[in-house]
């Protein structure tokens, strides 16, 4: 009898146990967890992609709740989820979208925030101040997008080989690939001739390498004999410095003599009488020559007798002002001074061509030594390359004795030329005198 009851007690215990398991099991299931509280948001997704109660909510990747009911709208289908711990807070700026994940294509809500979150709020889901405040409250609708879905996948799949299945669009990528191939050798084809062409242009670059070196070589040795020429230049002006300076000093004692004498000639010069004279003696000569053309044509006319007594009148006319000319002459050369100041100006002219045929010596001296430098120097060098190099020898700078003016004693004055009388008397003869003896006179009276 106590047996029975033992055992009647022992199977009515695990029937209850077995009845609390199972109901913990539903509220399990059921999401119920005790002494840990949630809060309820509501999100109005316009597709829910296959959603069903139970699945995941994740904040971030992390899984913090579930979908507990799903209400479909004419406008919108409502998506009741449940987070917990009421612990967590969501910022309220939040992108709440409905993806596909896993092999099976499980529908799960996923909410990443739109800005980064300042930090923890100093409030809670079920606050009377959470309204309005930067979390999702309790209560709380919001609006949701669709994510990530295979249905959109499947669809842009089907788009992309409508694409792709299309005659045109498989005829632009035959010729695209007919194109490339034709680049492809168009670019071998160019590659080789850059290649040549690099090739030409090292060849040239080392041509042109090689000019330029010499180039440089002969500048340097331009530059070298234009200093060697420098340094005789230089050495020939300090040489012949006392004969330039003299050679100046003749040029201005010249030039003083020249503008004396020009000053003394100006009043000549300016003597109308002396310009009548000449002019007079200018026709008379002119006369006379036509008269002597016309007395050699008609030699032997009975007229010559006429023609001979103008010819010999013309003739007294012009030698009576040659007289008077030579007159005038002998008085302006009569003048110790002023023949003293001429013979002054021809000898200084006569420094002064002797100082220039000297300094025309030494630069033609100078011209014919340069050359045979530049080819001693380079004679030693192009026959024995391995010897030392061996300074070049510098000409020997030519030596000039500076021009001497010797003092010449002043020759003393002549005394003045008396008028002569024998061109009157040439004159009044019966032969005229020639033209010789014309040159002759006048030559006299300038001496």
């Amino acid at each position: 009898m106590r047996s029975r009851t033992i055992r009647e007690g022992s199977v009515g215990l695990l029937i209850l146990l077995a009845l609390g398991i199972f109901g913990g099991l539903i509220l399990w299931l059921r999401g119920l967890s005790l002494g840990n509280r949630s809060y309820r948001a509501v999100v109005e997704f316009p597709n829910v992609v296959g959603m069903v109660e139970g699945s995941a909510v994740r904040y971030r990747g992390v899984v913090v709740g579930k979908v507990r009911k799903i209400r479909p709208g004419p406008q919108f289908a409502e998506v009741e989820m449940q987070i917990s711990p009421a612990t967590v807070q969501i910022p309220r700026d939040s992108a709440i979208q409905t993806n596909q994940a896993g092999l099976i294509g499980e529908t799960v809500i996923d909410i990443v925030p739109r800005q980064e979150f300042t930090g923890t709020v100093a409030t809670n889901p079920f606050a009377a101040d959470c309204p309005g405040s930067e979390i999702i409250c309790d209560g709380d609708r919001l609006p949701g997008e669709v994510g990530v879905t295979f249905d959109a996948l499947i669809s842009s799949t089907i788009r992309l080989s409508n694409q792709f299945s299309d005659p045109e669009l498989i005829e632009n990528l035959k010729d695209l690939t007919l194109n490339s191939a034709r680049a492809a050798a168009g670019v071998t084809t160019l590659t080789g001739e850059v290649t040549e062409l690099a090739k030409s242009v090292q060849i040239e670059l080392r041509t042109l390498a090689g000019s330029a070196n010499q180039t440089t070589t002969s500048v340097g040795s331009a530059a070298t004999q234009l200093g060697l020429t420098a340094a005789q230049v230089n050495t020939l002006l300090e040489t012949n410095r006392y004969a330039i300076s003299s050679t100046l000093s003749n040029l201005d004692q010249a030039s003083s003599q020249v503008r004396l004498l020009t000053t003394r000639l100006t009043p000549l010069v300016d003597d109308s009488q002396f310009v009548q004279n000449l002019n007079a003696l200018s026709d008379n000569a002119a006369r006379a020559s036509l008269t002597l053309r016309s007395l050699t044509d008609a030699i032997g006319t009975p007229e010559n007798v006429l023609v001979l007594q103008q010819t010999l009148d013309s003739a007294r006319a012009t030698f009576q002002n040659a007289e008077k000319i030579t007159a005038d002459l002998d008085e302006l050369t009569g003048d110790p001074a002023f023949r003293s100041t001429i013979r002054d100006l021809l000898r200084s002219l006569e420094n002064l061509l002797s100082s220039t045929q000297q300094l025309e010596q030494q630069i033609a001296l100078e011209q014919l030594l340069t050359p045979a430098a530049i080819a001693l120097q380079n004679k030693p060098a192009a026959a024995s390359p391995s010897a030392s190099p061996v300074a070049s020898p510098t000409p020997p700078a030519p030596i000039v004795a500076p021009p001497v003016i010797a003092d010449r004693p002043t020759p003393e004055p002549r005394p003045a030329l008396r008028p002569r009388t024998r061109l009157g008397r040439s004159v009044s003869s019966a032969n005229p005198p020639s033209a010789d003896k014309l040159r002759t006179i006048n030559t006299n009276a300038v001496d």
